[in-house]
This record gives structure tokens, C-alpha cells and sequence, in this order.
């Protein structure tokens, strides 16, 4: 069988081809790019109060350290719009390559960053414009991965299919914890020192790794067709937001009980855990670890189970989840009981992946091709401005204003009721297919109230 609706013929079989290198290009750049960016989130809770924010007390350092990180996140929805634009300019896999050598680049500088010791406040403002460039990096990289997956499938598996690039980011973040725990037990008391600087130079050779991959895909047939008919806009960014911002703005809002939550049980966890209860710091990293390497498995899981039950019922179900256990998780903490504290992490993780598993594909299916980039990315990484960034100072402002954990409970209870109202809208705007409306050549065929199955058309038979 050959494909004729989007760019060039391809046959069947070079067309399953390149969906296995788009969902392996997209799962590995994306997996490198966060190891960077969780790396850095890592450091921040362990190491960095002390090295560039030596003369603050415990609790400024820590608020100084996480607000560094935050930056890192205030930069992602610029990353965005300049990786958006281009990103529906000249195509996905351009910008994938650009993103993959910027987090690289600044994520190696950062391993050799002098710490105030030896500069003084320099050594503060070079962190930041790096974390900066890091921000920027993973903003664009997330619509790019997410879009050379799902615009190379066809079927009627698109969230099981955009749910792999998500799982980068738990394995991101098992690369990082795993390197920092490896190399905190081969330096030991210099880890604080100089051996935290060596998971940051390895990144070098994770890019080289990447490269090698992305290079070797295809740009996606249904941005090729925009390209040969033409309709490339010209102003990506700004004809999105005039046209799109409702689902722009509802994808952020529905994105707060996923992010808020995610970098307080994988980040603010570790200071919490350390500083609050005296638990050990490579206990908490190998739970985290446990976690992230769970995560492999159930964020696929809740991706494709969201294409049997639906993107929006399967979303809500997740926010509720997090609802009901924002309370109980540091409950299961403040035990102080190892099986019990590792269970909490363990079951954080899995609620969040409820939400994470079919959230690319529940939001990328909401704008057209030709904005798809721009809009998605806009949308997503606007949240991590209101949620994921801020997400740890919160948590350590509540913590020192309240002295409780469940003041923590009661932000992320928050956070959930909001998802669920902004989910529900979102899902009723959402997409039935990727292919725009004029170039439909079938009879939409009846389907699940809140499912988006596949068109019946000769392109969109059969899966990969």
C-alpha cells in the first residue's frame, strides 16, 4: 500500500520504518534532554546551596538554589516560541537538532561552571544564563519529539504512540539520579566537591549518542504536505495565540496537578526527605530511582489505555488520583519507615503518569498541522511557568510558614481540581484527527463519545 496524502508516496513498509526511528529518535533526544534538565534539579536540592550560595542560611540557600531552577523553567515558554516558529517554518527535525546540542552545550558548561569560591557572584550569573539556555533548549524540544512521532503514525494509536517521547522524561531521570548516586558512592565525601560536576561533563557523550539518532530520521509526511501545498504560515506563534489561545491557555491549566506535583515528589522530595526527616540522601535517590524506573512502563501503559477509554476520561481519572493522595503521600513520609517511604515515592509517580501517559497527544491533537508546533508547545511549556518552576519554592515556603507537609498536600489538592476543570474543556476541543480538514477524503466513521480513532481513509488504515 502506498500513502499519497502527505508529501511524497511512501509504502507501507518504509512507512513503519520510519515511525520505529521517529518514536526511537524522539524517546532518546527527549530522554538526553531531560537527564540534563533533572541533573541540574538534582544538584540544586544536594549540592549548589552550598557551592554558590554559601553565606545564606539553610533555608535562603535552598530558596536561591530553587530559584535558579525555576529560571531554568521561566525560559522554556521562550524556547517554545522561537523553536515553535521555526519548528512550523522549516520543519520538525531541523529545530529537534538545534534543541539537542543547546541543552548539551550548556549542561557540559555547567561541569566545569567555577563555584563562588572561586569567583564570587559570577559564578551565580553564569549558572543562571545557563540554566537559562537550558530552559530554552527543552521548551522547544518537547512539541518537535512529541509532533515527529505522531505525524509519522497513522492508525488510531496516537496515544500510546506520543506517550514514548514522554517517557523520556523518566528515563531522564533515572539516567540522573543514577549517575548522581553512582558517583556519589565512588567520590563520597567529594561529591560535594568536585564529583557532582562529572554527570554534567557526560552529557557530552549522551549528545553524541542523540545526534547520531535524529539525524537519521525523516522529516514527518504531514508537515512535508503543508510544505508542498504551501500553507506554511507565516507567523506561527502569533496566528496560534490569536486563534488558539483557548487551548493554549487550557493546556497549561490542565497541566498544573501534573507538573506542580511531579517536581515535588522527584525534587523538593530530596530536601524535604534530608532536611525534614533525617533520612539519608542515597536512600531517597534510589527510591526516586525505583520510581522513575516504573514510570518506563506506566507511562506507556496510561498512553495507550487512553486510546481504549478516551484522552479526556483517562486525564481526569489521573488529576483525581492526585487529589485523593496529595494528602496521604506525606503522611506515608513523615513515618520516617523506609518500605513506607519508598512506597509513597512509587505511588506518586505512577498518579502523575496517569496524566503524563496520554497528555502529548491529548494536547497536540487540539491544534492543525500547520500551528501544531507553536500552539502545543505554547500550551504546554506555559506551565511549567505557573507550576513546575515555581513548584519547589512553593512547597519550601509552605513547609516554613506552616511547618507541615500537609500545607504542601493541600497546593497540589489545588492544583488537581484545576486540571480536572481545564482537562474537561480541553478535551471537548480537541481534534479528531491530525489531518486538517481539507485534505479529509473520507467519511468520519461513528466513534466513542470521547475517544479520536483514525479516519477510515486508505492514509489512515492499519497501525504500526
Amino acid at each position: 500500500m502506498v500513502d499519497t496524502t502527505a508529501g511524497s508516496p511512501v509504502d507501507e513498509t518504509e512507512q513503519r520504518k520510519q515511525v520505529r526511528r521517529a518514536v526511537i529518535a524522539s524517546t532518546v533526544g527527549t530522554s538526553i534532554e531531560w537527564y540534563d534538565f533533572f541533573l541540574y534539579g538534582t544538584a540544586a536540592a544536594l549540592v549548589f546551596p552550598k557551592l554558590f550560595f554559601p553565606h545564606s542560611s539553610v533555608y535562603a540557600g535552598t530558596l536561591e538554589s530553587f530559584a535558579t531552577f525555576f529560571v531554568g523553567f521561566a525560559a522554556r515558554p521562550l524556547g517554545a516560541w522561537i523553536f515553535g516558529h521555526y519548528g512550523d517554518r522549516i520543519g520538525r527535525k531541523a529545530t529537534l537538532i538545534i534543541t539537542l546540542l543547546l541543552m548539551g552545550i550548556a549542561t557540559c558548561l555547567i561541569g566545569v561552571l567555577p563555584t563562588y569560591s572561586a569567583i564570587g557572584l559570577w559564578a551565580a550569573v553564569l549558572l543562571i544564563v545557563l540554566r537559562i539556555c537550558q530552559g530554552i533548549g527543552v521548551g522547544g524540544e518537547w512539541g518537535g519529539s512529541v509532533l515527529m512521532s505522531m505525524e509519522w503514525h497513522r492508525g488510531n494509536r496516537r496515544g500510546f504512540i506520543a506517550s514514548w517521547p514522554q517517557a523520556g522524561v523518566p528515563i531522564g531521570l533515572a539516567l540522573s539520579i543514577g549517575a548522581v548516586r553512582l558517583v556519589s558512592e565512588l567520590t563520597g565525601d567529594n561529591f560535594a566537591t568536585w564529583g557532582w560536576r562529572i554527570p554534567f561533563l557526560f552529557s557530552a557523550v549522551l549528545i553524541l549518542v542523540g545526534l547520531f539518532i535524529r539525524l537519521r530520521v525523516l522529516e514527518t509526511p504531514l508537515f512535508t504536505r503543508v510544505l508542498e501545498q504551501q500553507e506554511v504560515a507565516k507567523a506561527p506563534v502569533p496566528e496560534a495565540v490569536k486563534h488558539h489561545w483557548p487551548e493554549i491557555a487550557l493546556s497549561a491549566f490542565a497541566r498544573l496537578a501534573e507538573q506542580a506535583p511531579f517536581y515535588i515528589f522527584t525534587v523538593y522530595v530530596l530536601t524535604y526527605g534530608t532536611k525534614e526527616l533525617g533520612l539519608q540522601r542515597n536512600f531517597l535517590l534510589n527510591a526516586v530511582l525505583l520510581a522513575a524506573i516504573i514510570s518506563l512502563f506506566t507511562t506507556p501503559f496510561f498512553g495507550y489505555l487512553s486510546d481504549v477509554i478516551g484522552r479526556r476520561r483517562m486525564y481526569i481519572i489521573g488529576a483525581l488520583t492526585i487529589l485523593v493522595f496529595a494528602f496521604p503521600y506525606f503522611g506515608l513520609l513523615n513515618t520516617k519507615m523506609s518500605a513506607l517511604v519508598v512506597l509513597a515515592v512509587v505511588l506518586s509517580i505512577v498518579a502523575h503518569d496517569m496524566m503524563y501517559g496520554p497528555q502529548a497527544a491529548f494536547i497536540a491533537e487540539s491544534f492543525p498541522t500547520r500551528l501544531r508546533y507553536s500552539g502545543a508547545s505554547l500550551g504546554y511549556q506555559l506551565a511549567s511557568v505557573i507550576a513546575g518552576g515555581p513548584a519547589p519554592l512553593i512547597a519550601a515556603w509552605l513547609l516554613h510558614t506552616f511547618n507541615s507537609g500537609y500545607a504542601i498536600s493541600a497546593y497540589m489538592a489545588v492544583t488537581a481540581v484545576v486540571s480536572a476543570i481545564a482537562a474537561a474543556m480541553l478535551g471537548a476541543k480537541a481534534r479528531a484527527d491530525l489531518v486538517d480538514s481539507e485534505v479529509r477524503t473520507s467519511q468520519r466513521p461513528a466513534v466513542h463519545a470521547d475517544r479520536e480513532p483514525a479516519y477510515s481513509g486508505s492514509a489512515y488504515r492499519g497501525s504500526t
